[in-house]
């Protein structure tokens, strides 16, 4: 029944009829997610080995670059060393396994992160305009290619800025630092999604304009709010050093300006098509 309404465009469907649709929408979008997740619990040895402990390596790609700059500006060796002074360790029996699991679900949430925004596309779709639907594809790369950008910088800026600090910090010399292997992933994990997450702004500003609640006029006013708010999130997700949160507030900063763009685009789009209509 439902499925014979949603292919008839006149039909309206009703509030119980949208639920049973946004099911099979959330079924399809976890399904994905457990398919890929199973492909990434088989690939254990590259998920963790390279992936994951990745940053705790000295030879880290971001630690080289940093190594490099550093020497560079005549920081000396600020930013080298050949070993990170901790050690990861699980205490507890079902430790590893759940370690193993809950990351390849975040694994599988990553990598069909397109197919997940495609069922959200498809769910709301319906209730747009035949001309927005023809910019499905659009949405559907951009808002993908905007989230895998985060995930990068989240894994190669936030994560091994914070895994060089705190891995390093200690009270005295007479505490070691031997972190558990949740924390450990924990810390990858939330670096990762949450810079993921907050790459998606423009998306973000795209709707709420569309609908309504921001106007461009808006996100200027508040532009000096916003870069408080930044740099407290910067704070928060990084290093309590000025280098650390400069590196990671101007990301998102350029993200607020496009997103500003993104806006005044929209509202014009808007007044173009209420004119025609005049």
């Amino acid at each position: 029944m439902a499925a014979r309404k949603k292919k008839d465009p006149n039909a309206e469907m009703s509030f119980l009829d949208h639920l049973e649709d946004l099911r099979w929408h959330l079924i399809r979008a976890t399904l994905s997610i457990i398919v890929v997740g199973f492909v990434a619990f088989l690939a254990k040895d590259f998920i963790f080995d390279v992936i994951i402990f990745g940053p705790k390596q000295a030879d880290f790609f971001t630690y080289r670059v940093l190594c490099d700059v550093a020497q560079y500006v005549g920081l000396q060796d600020s930013f080298c060393f050949d070993e990170l002074p901790f050690r990861i360790q699980s205490r507890t029996m079902a430790g590893q396994f759940s370690a193993h699991v809950w990351t390849s679900i975040t694994a599988g949430f990553v990598v069909a992160f397109p197919y997940v925004i495609y069922e959200f596309w498809k769910f709301i779709s319906p209730g747009l305009m035949e001309n927005e639907r023809s910019t499905a594809r659009g949405f559907i790369a951009i808002s993908s290619l905007l989230f895998f950008m985060g995930v990068i910088f989240g894994y190669y800026v936030i994560t091994p800025l914070s895994i060089n600090f705190l891995g390093s910090y200690q009270v005295s010399s007479e505490v070691f630092n031997d972190f558990d292997l949740s924390s450990y992933i924990g810390l990858v994990r939330s670096s990762v999604i949450a810079s993921g997450l907050i790459f998606e702004l423009p998306i973000i500003i795209y709707f709420l304009t569309k609908i309504g609640l921001v106007t461009p006029e808006t996100l200027r006013k508040y532009r000096k709010i916003s870069l408080v708010v930044v740099l407290i999130l910067s704070a928060v997700i990084t290093p309590p050093d000025i280098v650390s949160q400069i590196i990671v507030a101007i990301p998102i900063l350029i993200l607020y300006e496009i997103s500003i763009l993104i806006s005044r685009v929209v509202i014009r789009n808007q007044k173009r098509k209420a004119n025609a209509k005049k």
